[in-house]
């Protein structure tokens, strides 16, 4: 199967896998919290972000990605082969690093966290026990990610991802029918991701040509890798940053009650991550053989790209902004209204800086990831102060405001790297993506305000009308700005459907 037939069908099961993550946010977090309450619901939370404050790949990912598709473009399997072999030494060293960092956080809990109660302290040490000794078993898998994504097997690897989606909807259903508590849900989870991880392991033995070459080592490589991986474990440790220290500044200088109106917030912010990011890592084969066998003019793809997640993001925030208020008070009930501000402060700088997503993949292609690197720490740094000097005030939402005024710079400046180490041409890219759509978007958001007016009631039967009313408007105001490769992506689809139909 072509290129991109895969990253056709790999975004259709991202979306497929997406839809299932919402469904699971929309049903389970308010049943989660009504089964377990707002305070374990709050730890659980806080459980989640300390752990994957060290699950993140350290760049490590994205040098396997990066590595193995210039090899692979060239043609050199051998190579990708011993690439595996340094960089799996790599993580089992940091491995053994991040054991014993949770292993000395674990003696040190009631000293961190002090606004929990003590039994709210003894709750959290097993939680955190369950969720560390399962990261520490699957940090050494993380790679599988970066091997079936430069290898091009979409399907496969959105295909384990639906999987775990639909085991973990299984699982929790029946340990929340059944009455079992906080416990339960993390070990849901747990086994969930190892699951998951042995199918991708199988994936890779059955669908590439990839293997690992333990015994092979070269110093130069080595210090290749370990100087690009060095600068991409900076960006990776700095995007998500904030989301997950955000719980532990909370607990430090809020409570258990500002984490969970938090969580409300990063779930919903989570999905609309999960929607921008869909398609994240998919074109990096294709970037990197554009710079190793083309011209290296990424503009053209950049700005095709770009406009179809102005769409589908702009659906999303605006849609938000609109009926936001009426689904979180529908969906988590009394006491979560900053949620909505919050969540709204939290997705706003998407819009603007996702479509820049083939950037990104450019930078990593070109190995031009040292400024990205520098200005993702800064903004880190200054996030953090920010939030400190908020979150004791304004509790949830201050996070969330310094984590948007952070967001908008951090994306301006990233601008820069675009125009002056890439050469790409950032004005020319806004124009050609942000002109036409930004008028459907405004025409929507009108659109949006009006309804809200003319149905003011809570329920979801009018939170149902007012949404159906929005997409109307919505879908009407962005097929006019189309042009007509866009167009054809929807028209083709639904022509090939009809005909089927009509065959059968």
């Amino acid at each position: 199967m072509d290129s991109n037939s895969q990253i056709k069908r790999g975004v259709i099961l991202s979306y497929v896998s997406i839809g299932i993550t919402v469904l699971m946010g929309l049903f389970y977090t308010p049943w989660m919290i009504s089964s377990i309450g707002k305070e374990n619901y709050g730890l659980y939370t806080l459980a989640n972000s300390v752990i994957m404050f060290f699950m993140f790949d350290f760049g490590l990912s994205s040098a396997i990605t990066r590595f193995i598709a210039k090899y692979l473009a060239e043609g050199h399997q051998d190579k990708a082969n011993n690439c595996l072999g340094i960089v799996y030494k790599l993580y089992f060293i940091v491995d053994i690093l991040i054991f014993l960092i949770l292993l000395g956080i674990f003696f040190y809990i009631p000293e961190i966290y002090q606004k929990l109660t003590q039994e709210e302290i003894e709750k959290f040490k097993i939680v955190y026990a369950i969720a560390s000794i399962y990261s520490v078993l699957s940090f050494p898998f993380i790679p599988v990610n970066g091997i079936l994504t430069a290898s091009e097997k979409f399907i496969q690897l959105k295909g384990c991802e639906v999987f775990q989606k639909v085991f973990i909807v299984v699982a929790m259903s029946i340990c929340l029918l059944c009455g079992f508590g906080l416990y339960a849900l993390v070990i849901v989870k747990a086994v969930s991701g190892a699951l998951t991880i042995l199918l991708k392991v199988y994936c890779i033995r059955k669908y590439t040509g990839n293997r690992v070459n333990f015994t092979y080592f070269e110093r130069n490589e080595f210090r290749e890798i370990i100087s690009f991986s060095g600068w991409t474990t900076i960006v990776s440790f700095a995007q998500r940053f904030i989301f997950t220290i955000a719980p532990t500044l909370l607990g430090i200088f809020s409570g258990s009650v500002a984490i969970a109106i938090f969580g409300v917030a990063n779930t919903l912010e989570g999905f609309v991550w999960t929607f921008s990011t869909a398609i994240s890592g998919m074109f990096l084969p294709m970037v990197s053989r554009i710079y190793v066998k083309g011209d290296g003019n990424i503009l053209p793809l950049m700005t095709k790209v770009g406009r179809i997640q102005v769409y589908v993001i702009g659906l999303i925030v605006v849609g938000f902004i609109c009926m936001g208020n009426d689904f979180v008070d529908l969906w988590v009930g009394d006491g979560f209204h900053e949620a909505f501000i919050g969540t709204v402060l939290l997705i706003l700088p998407s819009l603007f800086f996702t479509p820049q997503e083939i950037a990104n993949q450019a930078v990593l292609a070109q190995n031009k990831v040292k400024k990205q690197a520098i200005i993702f720490l800064l903004s880190s740094v200054f996030n953090v102060i920010v939030c400190c000097l908020l979150a004791g005030s304004l509790g949830a939402l201050g996070i969330c405001i310094a984590v948007s005024i952070t967001y908008f710079i951090r994306g301006s400046l990233m601008n820069i790297v675009y125009y002056k180490d890439l050469h790409i041409n950032v004005f020319t890219f806004l124009k050609e993506t942000f002109a036409g759509p930004s008028v459907a978007l405004v025409v929507s958001l009108i659109a949006g305000v009006v309804i809200n007016q003319f149905i003011p009631y809570q329920s979801w039967l009018f939170l149902s009308l007012k949404i159906l009313f929005f997409l109307m408007v919505y879908i009407t105001s962005i097929v006019f700005v189309m042009n007509e490769y866009e167009k054809s992506l929807i028209i083709k689809p639904i022509k090939d459907l009809i005909q089927k139909i009509i065959k059968v």
